[in-house]
């Protein structure tokens, strides 16, 4: 009963770092990464389709991305969604080739993002706070409902407690290594 609440936070606590992970390769570093374009969607055929889904996203160099579409018709409503995505990038095609340069960030641009990284970076700690609330409120309900004993209960927190300081300890090495990555030049 302990070890399935305690698998079930870290389960919950392991998509909250997956999720975390996700938010991080959407902010932009000085280096160009095709997962940079994940959150762009395309309107295609009347609905909104994810970008890799029109066109192949790949890196030509280290600030230049280029997206190949499929469909010649697109390239248009590609190049629209791109800049219209608050990435702060200028697409420019060439037949079928879509390359878009990626500007140097500014030393304010990256102080500002690494304030957006130590957010999001909060907001998973937050998370996984919360996940370690609800499993520790399991605990008690079983040991109020006489199904645990005290000890049980205490240890059960124990358990919890180490998955969340290492949920935690992860969040901050993640957040370390965006933060290095952003500060590079």
């Amino acid at each position: 009963m302990i070890n399935e609440i305690k698998d079930d936070a870290q389960t919950r606590m392991s998509k909250t770092i997956e999720s975390f992970k996700g938010q991080l390769a959407k902010i932009r570093t000085g280096r160009a990464h095709p997962s940079l374009l994940d959150g762009i969607m395309v309107p295609y055929y009347g609905s909104n389709t994810p970008l890799r889904q029109v066109g192949n996203v790949s890196t030509e160099d280290s600030r230049t991305l280029t997206v190949t579409v499929f469909d010649a018709t697109l390239i248009a409503a590609v190049e629209k969604a791109i800049m219209g995505s608050n990435l702060g990038l200028n697409p420019m095609s060439a037949g079928t080739v879509i390359r878009i340069p990626l500007p140097p960030l500014t030393e304010e641009r990256r102080k500002d993002l690494i304030k957006v990284v130590r957010g999001e970076a909060e907001n998973s700690r937050i998370a996984i706070r919360n996940i370690r609330r609800d499993a520790n409120g399991d605990l008690k309900e079983l040991e109020k409902e006489k199904e645990i004993s005290e000890d049980q209960l205490r240890q059960g927190e124990e358990l919890v407690q180490k998955v969340t300081n290492g949920s935690v300890k992860l969040v901050d090495e993640l957040l370390a290594v965006k933060e290095k990555e952003l500060m590079e030049v």
